[in-house]
């Protein structure tokens, strides 16, 4: 069960993230709102993560899919490019998370 509130927070936090670009700036009130109820949703489900697996673990698995997940919505509904160096990194990051789940010890396996 911890790696599905894991897998919640890492969804709320690509939400908060992506209405905090609709935000602008913080000035549009409805997408600013949403996004603060997301990184509160995001951030008291890593708190429930962290009680079973690893800090460490933990938030490489919340940034590596993260980076990943704001990156292919920002490429979907705000037009943003990602390049070649982008698509390689991020395909670095998901090799690195494949590691750590498949090959670390303390992962919670």
């Amino acid at each position: 069960m911890p790696y599905v509130y894991l897998l919640v927070a890492i969804f709320a936090e690509v939400v908060a993230t992506s209405l905090l670009k609709a935000s602008d700036g913080m000035s549009r009130t409805w997408p600013t709102v949403g996004s603060l109820a997301g990184y509160g949703v995001a951030f008291y489900f890593l708190s429930i993560t962290l009680k079973t697996i690893p800090t460490g673990i933990a938030y490489a698995l919340w940034s590596g899919i993260g980076i990943v997940a704001i990156s292919l919505v920002s490429w979907v509904f705000f037009k943003q490019a990602l390049d070649a160096a982008a698509l390689i990194g991020m395909g670095l990051i998901v090799v690195g998370v494949a590691v750590i789940q498949l090959g670390s010890k303390v992962a919670g396996h």
